[in-house]
């Protein structure tokens, strides 16, 4: 079946690995950077190009560029989420017929997957020059706290980009493999991801091969990109005060200055302060033109932050609380992620667990690495060797009741793969059928949890409310991919599936589609 890799699709950064002869090699492309930019810019000609190149053209054609849309995968059009994707975004985000996300560039609709495949095939290249052989297999990972809906659709990327996933992948889990990789030790870890897009937090117990996740929380809509934001939002204001210029609606200018923020991040990462300076960043309809300059220290930007740092450390206790463990009782702490090479998070880490966080795996590609591991394991079965893994739903699963309530069939942190049943009775005389809402959240109330689908379970026996009783059974998969069953007990009719994904393409239609003329 020739070599499996791992890769870990990146809000921000991707990166792909494999073992070769025991060992995992990250690879890098023709330049030899070994993390790519997931981002896909629209523009030349028929193709499309991804990564450093596309990022080129980030700052002149924002419109045409796609950043972040992990962001934008599985999620509802109309959430909050979206919506505030839709106010810093250049490109434009939209509903399409069937109420799925779409994005659209120059006057062309994708959906959020679609653009992710562009990514994954550009990563599948890279790792299919360095092999020298094609590449077919590969295990993906997500943050523990995607839903039902994120994790169909990022399996459906897979698909459109040629790759057969062998599994989609936690990414706690994968770093904690990574690296925990041949140590042969027993240890309680945190493993703090705080990425471009998404914050984790996982508590693992590991013994020798043995991996348990104990518990994990997350927040799908807390990164580097808001770190970002936020700094760019202050240098907004700046230059709408210097130059008496509102142009807090400008798009482009929005994002330039997030460029900025992010390159006034990356220098105080190793300087105390940062001039930053952006050209002809904004020209008038009378032709003025206006530039932006200031300078940032380190103690401004922990200022314009330290709300967002706060917010990790929330979801830690969370984490923390569900494991049943103090800070104390942690022995290592992995920071994944290029967020957490900032030293106000090391630092601040450091503090919270009352240990300095282990530097010894690079945050950059660990992820990756223990992606790759996985994809061994699974193509290797044969030779008996390998790590087992024990994983948890991030989020509890039920099904909507009278009322409006949500009953909770599987709750959050319940290891996987699982299954749970629960026997309902009908609420009305006569009902001939019943509704199964299946949604995933913590809420008691239904419509404010995520619905990840529904069905009709038709043809009861018309008796008095409370006498027909229908079994509704969830299941979860190695892939945090949930089953739905519903039986009624009278007539013994029964209803099956498997929860669609929102990622807006059918799989067999999206084969077609050129995915292959990607220009790396």
């Amino acid at each position: 079946m020739g070599v499996a890799i791992g890769i870990d699709l990146g809000t921000s950064n991707s990166c792909v690995c494999a073992i070769r002869d025991g060992e995992p090699i990250v690879f890098a492309d023709q330049e030899g950077r070994r993390t790519q930019p997931s981002i896909v810019a629209f523009g030349y000609g028929k193709s499309a190009v991804v990564g450093w190149k596309a990022r080129r053209q980030l700052l002149y054609a924002p419109e045409s560029t796609v950043i972040s849309a992990k962001r934008l995968i599985g999620r509802r059009s109309g959430s909050v989420e979206v919506e505030r994707m839709k106010a810093q975004s250049a490109y434009g985000i939209t509903e399409g017929q069937a109420g799925e996300l779409q994005v659209r560039v120059q006057g062309k609709l994708f959906t959020p997957a679609e653009i992710s495949a562009h990514v994954l095939v550009h990563m599948k290249k890279i790792a299919e020059a360095a092999l020298g052989e094609p590449v077919t297999q590969a295990v993906v990972t997500v943050p523990a706290y995607f839903n039902d809906n994120q994790r169909q659709a990022t399996r459906d990327a897979a698909t459109m980009a040629g790759l057969e996933c062998l599994r989609i992948l936690n990414e706690p889990t994968a770093a904690a493999l990574a690296y925990g990789f041949k140590q042969g030790k027993r240890q309680h870890v945190a493993v703090y991801d705080l990425g471009g897009g998404t914050f984790d937090i996982s508590i693992l117990r590991i013994d020798d091969d043995f991996f348990e996740v104990i518990a994990t929380a997350g927040d799908t809509f807390l990164g580097g990109d808001d770190f970002d934001y936020a700094a760019a939002d202050q240098f907004m204001e700046l230059f709408c005060q210097s130059s008496g210029v509102d142009v807090r609606d400008n798009r482009t200018v929005r994002m330039k200055l997030r460029e900025a923020a992010e390159r006034a991040k990356v220098a105080l990462s190793t300087g105390e302060a940062v001039e930053v300076i952006v050209p002809a960043l904004h020209r008038t309809g009378d032709g003025r033109e206006f530039d932006f300059k200031t300078t940032v220290d380190r103690f401004t930007y922990a200022q314009w932050v330290l709300p967002l740092v706060q917010r990790t450390f929330d979801v830690c206790d969370d984490a923390l609380k569900a494991a049943n463990m103090s800070t104390r009782q942690i022995d290592h702490v992995l920071l994944v992620g290029g967020m957490t090479r900032y030293p106000l998070i090391r630092e601040s880490v450091a503090g919270h667990f009352h240990k300095a966080p282990n530097t010894t795996v690079n945050p950059d590609e660990v992820v990756a690495i223990g992606a790759a591991i996985q994809a061994w394991n699974l193509t290797n079965l044969e030779e008996g060797g390998g790590s087992v893994l024990l994983d948890v739903t991030p989020q509890s699963l039920g099904v909507r009741t009278v009322g409006g309530f949500c009953e909770t069939l599987i709750a959050r942190n319940t290891a996987v793969p699982t299954e749970s049943t629960k026997v309902f009775h009908t609420a009305f005389d006569l009902q001939t059928e019943v509704r199964i809402s299946v949604y995933q959240g913590e809420s008691r109330m239904a419509d404010d949890n995520e619905l990840l689908g529904e069905f009709v379970l038709e043809g009861l026996a018309p008796k008095p409310r409370g006498q027909v009783r229908v079994r509704v059974s969830f299941e979860i998969d190695n892939d945090g991919i949930v089953h739905v069953r519903a039986v009624d007990s009278v007539l013994g009719l029964e209803r099956a599936i498997r929860i669609e994904s929102r990622s807006g393409v059918p799989v067999e239609a999206s084969q077609a589609r050129p995915f292959d003329d990607i220009d790396f």
